[in-house]
């Protein structure tokens, strides 16, 4: 596991922006698409693809590679991102998004690009394929992971909870869900339309680990990780607390950035202001 000094976190740091970056850029050339999770979980998926993960861009069905899990297919763009900057294919290929034989559809599926475990799609049953992942390395003595990474708002789905049961009660302690803990879905706040809290102590009561971060702060991410890699007897959460349209002014917090087609100029306002953070960046870390 490398050493997460500083200057890896400011390396980290500066690929979260830029994939958020791409995130615009992409639902812009594509005129439909989600931004708000995506920007939110960008430091997570900075820490997972370059520095969590085992695993081979050059060799996406190694065998002993670590499984990521897309619960929350919609938030692709994301994970199309953070694959294209580790080398899983060039990253001109981000701006075919949503198009017509593209590889890079508005969920992930897995017979068209190399590197996604599972098409997904329907909300809630990504941790029950995780769990199936888990169990089968256990039965075959592997010590890959899997990690699976869920939006709140599809705990609301009871799909999911029989899959934190099932991984609870048989120990699965190589496996990870992670939880984009934002507060928004579609229609609003969470706690609104169906309450989650007390969120941690569910998991707890089903013997699961929990941690909580700060989703948008490598540092705490990163640890939060490695921790989870530290645990045994139990399966891992990791409640990852974000803001959804992290580094966009004007979607920071706004549950009608869960998804909505860019008016004129916003998509550029939201490039200039990661610009303008990614200088800030650089500056800091004097690059």
């Amino acid at each position: 596991m490398p050493h997460l000094h500083d200057a890896k976190i400011k390396e980290l740091e500066l690929i979260a922006n830029k994939l958020r970056q791409h995130v615009i850029e992409m639902v812009a050339e594509a005129k439909s698409g989600h931004q708000g999770g995506p920007l939110g979980m960008a430091d997570v998926f900075a820490v997972l693809y370059f520095h969590i993960l085992h695993h081979d861009p050059k060799n996406p069905e190694w065998e002993e590679r670590d499984r990521l899990i897309l619960s929350n297919g919609h938030i692709c763009p994301v994970r199309y991102a953070a694959m294209a900057e580790a080398g899983y294919f060039p990253i001109k290929e981000l701006m075919t998004l949503r198009k017509f034989s593209s590889r890079l559809q508005g969920h992930p599926e897995r017979m068209r690009l190399p590197g996604t475990e599972t098409t997904s799609g329907p909300l809630g049953s990504g941790l029950g394929q995780a769990v199936g992942l888990a169990y089968a390395a256990r039965m075959d003595k592997k010590d890959w992971r899997t990690y699976c990474l869920t939006s709140d708002g599809e705990h609301e789905a009871g799909l999911h909870w029989e899959a934190v049961l099932f991984a609870g009660k048989n120990k699965l302690d190589n496996l990870v869900c992670v939880v984009d803990r934002n507060h928004i879905q579609i229609d609003g706040d969470t706690e609104q339309i169906m309450p989650l809290e007390p969120l941690r102590e569910k998991y707890e009561a089903f013997n699961w680990h929990v941690i909580e971060c700060n989703g948008n702060d490598i540092r705490d991410v990163a640890l939060a990780f490695d921790t989870a890699k530290t645990i045994h007897e139990k399966p891992i959460c990791i409640i990852a607390h974000t803001i959804p349209g992290r580094g966009v002014s004007y979607m920071e917090n706004n549950y009608l950035w869960h998804s909505q087609p860019f008016k004129p100029g916003q998509a550029e306002q939201a490039i200039e202001e990661l610009r303008v953070i990614e200088q800030k960046l650089k500056a800091e870390h004097q690059i």
